[in-house]
């Protein structure tokens, strides 16, 4: 068999593994004496693997749905020039599908003695830590006949942050504390239930606010200002068990409950209220306390990055008791839970009164969308049982949640685009009636 170029070489030799002929070409080269040869010095010339330098940096973290940049330094320490492809391998999650190839393999040249630095854009998927797998290279002769193959370890870990896609909604809940703080032109000025200040009287000023011994002491008519408490103490507690693993619009209902409890948090902080977190299933997952105001919401970002559903029953008792623990003065306790009738009745309701007697008890739930459009199915059989069973949900939900706001808590049961702006909504009412 007769070659011609490179070209021809290189169809006739086909995908030969790394370093190692098949048998049957064994023999076509003992007859082929040149190009014998030609693969047995493009195999010497190709750089060696194993004495290679690999070195990373790069991004450490990432919101879920944003893009992290990490680079591998391949540094050639032999005397040859390194011709090679690259794979960086990572978790599949790390990646939008059908974008891995091309994000994670790479063609490079590094003459001897020089560096190159490669970059790996990840796009992750899930939450959580995304940790590096191998670096495999090939490294090819100067013909491209025969390669040299082997990997390298070099650890590297990216935290997927919760994506936190209900901070637009900051920007409005701020501006109506800011009214309730009476720092904005408008005719409710400093609701609260916190004196502020004196200050004259103005026709529409409420006359329960005329502050009479001042009125007395200085001859014209002044009247208190009020703002909302300041340094209340706030214990978010998500849920982690198996209510929380249920999928709500394509999404655990926990990343909803996540989502929700940052913005309450961003907002809390801002009004000068200090917040803590609790992570519970079966025990404590995740906690947080004792933050200040500008370290609270990344401590709380960075936790519950880590958080997954368990696929366990919520032990109620242990959570009221792991509640007393975190919050020994009266609090507000934001309890991000499921609004389902069984867990609700045998494991949360019965413990409730050793809650509310010291606290008061904000409870918010996600609700399912697709209930509400199976309400209005009609048109079919098939479509009025869905209709029926829809309907006979949100029921249940109801009742259970008049039973919650019978024994003195506050409810929230919203849709997971809906529930973050509704829970600082009513976390801001109860700022205004001097409930925290």
């Amino acid at each position: 068999m007769a070659f011609t170029g490179r070209a021809a070489l290189l169809a006739a030799l086909g995908s030969i593994p790394v370093g190692i002929l098949e048998p049957s070409w064994t023999g076509m080269l003992a007859v082929n004496a040149p190009l014998a040869l030609a693969c047995a010095v493009d195999h010497a010339l190709a750089a060696p693997v194993r004495t290679l330098r690999l070195e990373r940096s790069g991004d450490t973290s990432v919101r879920l749905g944003g893009t992290a940049d990490v680079h591998l330094t391949v540094t050639n320490t032999s005397t040859r020039t390194l011709r090679a492809r690259v794979r960086d391998a990572w978790p599949p999650s790390s990646w939008v599908a059908g974008t891995e190839v091309a994000s994670s393999r790479h063609a490079f040249t590094v003459p001897a003695g020089e560096r190159r630095r490669l970059t790996t854009r990840l796009r992750p998927t899930r939450r959580g830590d995304r940790q590096a797998a191998r670096v495999t290279i090939r490294s090819y002769g100067p013909l491209g006949l025969l390669t040299r193959q082997g990997h390298h370890t070099v650890p590297w870990t990216v935290r997927v942050l919760p994506p936190f896609a209900s901070r637009k909604h900051l920007p409005s809940r701020l501006a109506r504390l800011r009214e309730l703080d009476g720092r904005t032109s408008v005719l409710t000025r400093g609701e609260g239930t916190e004196f502020d200040s004196l200050r004259d009287y103005v026709p529409g000023d409420d006359t329960r606010s005329v502050d009479w011994r001042a009125t007395a002491r200085q001859n014209k008519v002044a009247v208190r200002t009020w703002r909302p408490e300041r340094d209340r103490h706030i214990l978010i507690c998500l849920d982690t068990g198996r209510t929380s693993a249920g999928r709500v619009a394509d999404a655990p209902r926990l990343d909803a409950a996540m989502d929700a409890a940052l913005l309450l948090t961003a907002l809390a902080t801002r009004a000068g209220d200090r917040v803590d977190l609790l992570a519970h299933d079966r025990r404590p997952r995740a906690q947080v306390q004792a933050r200040s105001a500008a370290d609270t919401l990344p401590a709380f970002v960075n936790a519950m990055a880590t958080l997954e559903p368990e696929l366990v029953e919520t032990d109620s008792r242990t959570l009221v008791s792991t509640i007393l623990r975190s919050a020994p003065r009266r609090s507000l306790v934001v309890l991000l839970t499921g609004l389902d009738a069984a867990p609700i009745e045998e494991g949360l309701l019965p413990l409730l009164p050793r809650l509310t007697q010291r606290h008061t008890v904000l409870l918010a739930s996600v609700a399912d969308p697709h209930i509400a459009q199976m309400t209005a199915s009609r048109g079919t059989v098939e479509a009025v049982y869905e209709a029926a069973a829809g309907t006979q949900s949100q029921s249940a939900r109801r009742r259970t949640a008049e039973q919650l706001t019978r024994h003195g808590v506050h409810v929230v049961d919203a849709t997971p685009d809906t529930l973050a702006p509704a829970l600082a909504d009513a976390y801001l009412a109860l700022k205004a009636a001097g409930r925290l």
